[in-house]
């Protein structure tokens, strides 16, 4: 998207070819694509949300969609995206919390904070699944 950009709208600005507008107008348009195929589920809730506050009509096709509605149609479908993967991430980590509060009342710790045994093993078990590699390798699967 941005080597798109860059080569139809920012070189042909850098050696004088077209005036602002037009860099504007061929710059917006590889953006707007990538924007609206992100948020691919089919539905476009997000666009529909922001078009009805907006008070403007019900688009026909992509090109109706003001680019105003999009991007903010977009940060918010990432948004909700963010979300539902910060819950899968943290979903884990409580079912730990969990079995250790558990372990830790059938021994009769009450006073000792399951927070301090599970988190070595919160430690353990994000290192052994390799957690920094699925979190970027999800990322950038997500945007192709």
């Amino acid at each position: 998207t941005f080597n798109s950009i860059y080569e139809q709208a920012y070189l042909p600005l850098k050696e004088s070819k077209i005036n602002f507008d037009e860099f504007y107008n061929k710059g917006i348009a590889p953006l707007r694509i990538f924007m609206y195929k992100q948020m691919s589920d089919g539905r476009h809730e997000e666009i529909r949300l922001f078009m009805s506050m907006s008070n403007y009509n019900r688009p026909k096709n992509f090109s109706e969609v003001p680019t105003h509605v999009l991007i903010a149609a977009f940060i918010l479908h990432e948004l909700k995206v963010a979300f539902k993967m910060g819950i899968l991430i943290f979903l884990p980590f409580i079912v730990l919390d969990i079995i250790v509060a558990s372990v830790l009342m059938a021994m009769g710790m009450i006073m000792l904070p399951p927070v301090m045994i599970s988190l070595p093993f919160k430690l353990i078990l994000f290192v052994m699944v390799d957690g920094w590699t699925l979190i970027t390798s999800g990322l950038i699967k997500s945007f192709m």
